[in-house]
């Protein structure tokens, strides 16, 4: 299935899913659609209870997933465990959230289906000292250590997703006022705060940048081709980097996203604040994804509570 492969590139390189992950998420997708015979553009809410009603326990009573939609919730019956449960709804739910932004479809069939919360995978975060050391590793007497360095530079220093920033055009710039535009999910537009690294090591990129092919010249980050960098070659880039700089972690671009939200509600800025400059809908999004220890919070809390003895 040619929008598995898709998916699963997605998973990798926008997401920063580990392998094993993809490999599970891909396993119940296909066993799915083995099961299904519709085709992904065709299958119902319907089509799904149907199938998972074959393979879970029964809802009542625990927590399972049901239909949340007008009507009876629909019983579902089988011997899987909840965290298969959670993780097979989790698949399906992901797999059509990506159809509905790549515009396969105009709608997530999965979400009349409630699942389990069995938590949400984080991608490791980087300390400040891990994340400068791996901009320190790039050699800057290349046009391509220069666009690499400013890559790194704009992806940690505005927390973009990886789609974010290799889009990023010059007329998206504004380093005058002290902002760069970001087209995020959905078209979305943001003004995201840059501080001077970001904008020094930019800078230095255009003034040293290839010849941009025909079409091209607004964006900032190129290949060999003057063509605007792809999302496998930033994947690749950074995991050179980090080897480079000795980090063993496993990390993605969105790892670099991760650490930024985190290193920013620790330093004490706003969690609305930075839901602004991440392009998140919701600030319950941003409060799962910055995945901040517990003691920084009843920290905060404690300083800023009006009532002291």
């Amino acid at each position: 299935m040619d929008l598995l492969e898709e998916y699963s590139s997605y998973l990798r390189i926008e997401k920063g899913v580990s392998e094993n992950t993809i490999k599970s998420y891909c396993s119940d997708i296909s066993a799915f659609f083995s099961h299904c015979g519709s085709s992904p553009v065709e299958v119902s809410a319907e089509d799904i209870l149907t199938y998972l009603g074959q393979r879970m326990d029964s809802a009542a009573g625990s927590g399972g997933p049901r239909s949340t939609g007008a009507g009876k919730s629909r019983k579902l019956e089988g011997g899987v465990s909840k965290r298969t449960q959670a993780r097979m709804i989790s698949a399906l739910n992901s797999f059509f959230d990506w159809m509905v932004l790549e515009k396969y479809r105009d709608d997530n069939p999965c979400e009349k289906v409630e699942f389990p919360k069995m938590g949400r995978w984080l991608p490791d975060v980087l300390s400040v000292e891990e994340v400068n050391a791996i901009i320190d590793s790039v050699r800057t007497d290349t046009w391509m250590g220069k666009r690499d360095r400013a890559l790194l530079e704009i992806l940690y220093g505005c927390g973009l997703r990886v789609s974010e920033v290799s889009s990023l055009k010059v007329s998206d710039l504004f380093f005058g006022e002290g902002f760069i535009r970001v087209i995020g999910k959905g078209d979305k537009q943001r003004l995201v705060p840059v501080g001077e690294p970001a904008r020094d090591a930019v800078i230095s990129c255009l003034e040293s940048r290839r010849d941009p092919a025909p079409g091209c010249d607004d964006f900032i980050f190129l290949n060999k081709d003057g063509r605007p960098l792809s999302r496998v070659s930033v994947f690749n880039m950074i995991k050179r980097q980090a080897m480079a700089a000795g980090i063993q972690k496993e990390i993605s671009p969105h790892t670099f996203r991760h650490s930024f939200a985190t290193h920013m509600i620790e330093a004490g800025a706003d969690l609305r604040a930075v839901q602004e400059m991440l392009g998140h809908e919701s600030i319950m999004t941003t409060e799962i994804y910055t995945h901040i220890d517990s003691s920084i919070w009843q920290k905060t809390v404690l300083d800023h509570f009006p009532y002291k003895k």
